[in-house]
């Protein structure tokens, strides 16, 4: 098992060199046409698989569009309140005080008299 470990991380430091030297071989211009075409890969790949999962599970797809929908709409109007600035208004402080300690008098019931 330690000679397959070895060989194991000999080859992934041999790609790792291999990747290294294209990198410094290609010029600039070229690593970016390979990251820009794969980059397209993955746009074409996750289209399909978006496009399989919203014929598969067109209920979930809509739900899922109306929460991002209520997300970008609560999104933007925080946005809007935060630019117009704090809401300026006036305060007024109550100081608690003490009870007096006396019970409270007692409620007065109701009587068919009264409700009427």
């Amino acid at each position: 098992m330690d000679k397959l470990d070895k060989a194991q991380d000999r080859a992934l430091e041999l790609l790792g060199e291999i990747g290294d030297g294209l990198r410094k071989a290609v010029p600039g211009k070229a690593i970016q046409w390979v990251e820009t075409g794969a980059a397209i890969g993955v746009v074409k790949t996750g289209a399909r698989v978006a496009t399989k999962f919203v014929r598969r599970n067109p209920i979930l797809a809509t739900a899922a569009i109306a929460g991002a929908g209520l997300l970008w709409y609560a999104a933007r109007r925080r946005a809007r309140e935060a630019e117009a600035g704090p809401i300026e208004g006036s305060a007024t402080r109550v100081e608690a005080t003490a009870g007096s300690g006396a019970p409270r008098a007692p409620r007065k019931r109701r009587t068919e008299t009264d409700a009427g």
